[in-house]
């Protein structure tokens, strides 16, 4: 049994995350930590990190980027792995992630879902056979008309792990109004789209003479990523310090 503490617990996804893992035999909430008191939880909730003193085996942190900092110092303090979901992160924050996983486990990614990475892994392959073959590159993302950053992190995410295998020699494009010019063959077209209530389309369209092959990734609730983070939480379970992300997990799942 896995014991995992909630940062954020009583935000919408820690509140999701309460709810999966109430059901699941294997994992079970013994504190959370919330600001906010508006929830009552079956577990005891602390206002502030430092305040819970429930011994645990994993963080899992879905709350905002200020309270980062204090987080990763908890976790370094109590020798507690961290499975840091918070976005927007500094770069101060960012390098205090890589400082405290010399001490401790962390786990952080661009994407928690569980099939996103999986779709990472997938695109590792198909490039090695795609890409020398002459194939074009195209990403196409859309998300909500809420979402203020453009292209997602999760586009860029793909788009690194195809240009990771040829030595980031591809260059991404995001706006081709600008200029009138043929397509090159060392490039990554990147669209964004935005409207409605989506919750994240990824197509990742590899274009060849006379036929097309796109992978894609349709995330219809945002409790997929919920559901990847209590899988990152049991893998993390006793992990040694160091650095982690969802294809560790993957490849034990």
């Amino acid at each position: 049994m896995t014991k995992a503490i909630i940062h954020g617990c009583n935000g919408k996804m820690g509140q999701k995350l309460t709810e999966i893992i109430a059901a699941d035999p294997e994992i079970e909430i013994v504190a959370g930590v919330d600001a906010s008191d508006h929830i009552k939880n079956a577990y005891p909730v602390f206002t502030h990190i430092e305040e819970c003193d429930v011994d645990a085996d994993v963080v899992i942190d879905f709350c905002v980027a200020a309270a980062v900092d204090g987080l990763l110092d908890y976790c370094v303090k109590r020798q507690l792995p961290c499975v840091l979901c918070t976005t927007g992160l500094s770069e101060l924050q960012l390098a205090h992630v890589e400082e405290a996983s010399q001490k401790v486990a962390i786990l952080k990614s661009a994407n928690m879902s569980l099939g996103v990475n999986m779709l990472l892994a997938l695109l590792k392959k198909a490039s090695e056979i795609l890409v020398p073959a002459g194939f074009d590159i195209e990403i196409v993302e859309k998300h909500h008309n809420l979402k203020v950053d453009a292209p997602s992190g999760t586009a860029l995410a793909l788009a690194d792990t195809i240009n990771e295998e040829f030595d980031n020699e591809y260059e991404y494009i995001y706006d081709r109004s600008q200029e009138r010019k043929k397509r090159t063959g060392k490039e990554i077209g990147i669209s964004s789209v935005r409207g409605g209530t989506i919750v994240g389309d990824h197509d990742v369209i590899f274009a060849g003479e006379d036929e097309v092959i796109t992978f894609s990734h349709r995330a219809y609730s945002k409790a997929l990523f919920a559901k990847g983070a209590v899988q990152a939480a049991k893998f993390m379970k006793k992990k040694p310090a160091g650095r982690y992300d969802m294809q560790d997990v993957i490849r034990e799942v």
